[in-house]
């Protein structure tokens, strides 16, 4: 007894002792701490901004705390805009897509990598499938118009040559889901094969070698080896994008359709509408679409943790 008492106050102590390694640890720190204080902790204060009617008459704090309170009223137009069902149905459902197919695809290319003997040709194919995240959707949107444009778009041209007619293609929303879908999987396809190729490098190779003196097939080395090992990031990165369901890339639904009024049912997400009230409207608008996207996404994060945690304690999150 007496020595566990010892070993709890020998530990208290050395709890509140400061040792050099902390003032380094402190340092190395500081300016990461200092960035989340300026950037993230401090901008939290214009939450106020979606419960008052801000108007921008000078300066940004005065205006802040002498606009009025308007309570919830900023809320309202989100929720009862004769539009609100398919601006969520957009928004939850292409998200649905992406996360699944943002998991699927590049989990699929990045075994498929991975098996590659040739590390030159591996290194190509990476480049090649991580080029288009660098590309912003306005040069997206340029290349969409170079083949969609109904008079001088490619496919058009290609079209008339094979006998056919010429479609004018951002007036019809039927093709749209799929033009939306296959440009999210081609931009993203690269940036979330690579972490996946990460891991995998990363594996030990000596399951392979065990697994191939056993006669293992390469199947059975992907089903019981490299899948079980991927395991813990494909479900870190499903709980990340669980949490930004209620968000979207507002450069792919606004941008690459060049805010066509045709496309609206199928092209119109939260932040493309919020976009469009900041237009016409106030910022506290935009701030209270914020918030709500913000609490959504945290509570959604929390519940997909949860159920994790359910299924498989070993890979949640918190």
């Amino acid at each position: 007894m007496r020595s566990t008492a010892e070993q709890k106050n020998k530990r208290k102590r050395l709890r509140f002792q400061w040792h050099k390694q902390d003032t380094e640890l402190t340092l190395l720190a500081l300016p990461t701490t200092i960035w989340y204080i300026l950037f993230c902790f401090l901008p939290m204060f214009g939450i106020i901004i979606a419960f008052k009617n801000f108007r921008i008459s000078g300066g940004f704090l005065s205006n802040v705390f002498n606009s009025p309170w308007v309570g919830f009223k900023n809320f309202e137009f989100l929720f009862k805009s004769n539009d609100a069902w398919i601006i969520i149905r957009n928004t939850i459902g292409y998200n649905i897509i992406f996360i699944i197919l943002g998991i699927v695809l590049p989990v699929l290319f990045a075994i498929m990598i991975g098996l590659l003997h040739n590390r030159k040709a591996s290194k190509v194919y990476q480049t090649m499938m991580f080029l288009p995240y660098f590309l912003s959707w306005v040069v997206v949107s340029a290349v969409g118009w170079a083949f969609l444009s109904f008079d001088k778009g490619i496919l058009n041209q290609m079209l008339v040559n094979m006998g056919g007619d010429p479609v004018n293609w951002y007036m019809e929303p039927s093709y749209w889901p799929y033009f939306l879908i296959l440009l999210n999987v081609w931009k993203g396809l690269g940036y979330g094969m690579v972490i996946y190729l990460a891991t995998i490098t990363s594996l030990d190779s000596t399951y392979y070698e065990a697994a191939v003196i056993d006669g293992a097939s390469i199947w059975q080395q992907t089903r019981y080896i490299t899948l079980p090992m991927l395991k813990l990031v494909i479900v870190m990165l499903f709980i990340l994008a669980v949490g930004r369901i209620f968000y979207t890339d507002f450069g792919l639904f606004y941008q690459v359709t060049r805010d066509s009024n045709s496309l609206f049912n199928v092209a119109t997400t939260i932040d493309v509408l919020v976009y469009k009230q900041l237009k016409s409207a106030t910022l506290g608008m935009a701030a209270s679409a914020a918030f709500v996207q913000s609490v959504l996404g945290c509570a959604t994060i929390l519940i997909a943790n949860w159920i994790v945690r359910k299924v498989d304690p070993d890979s949640a999150m918190m």
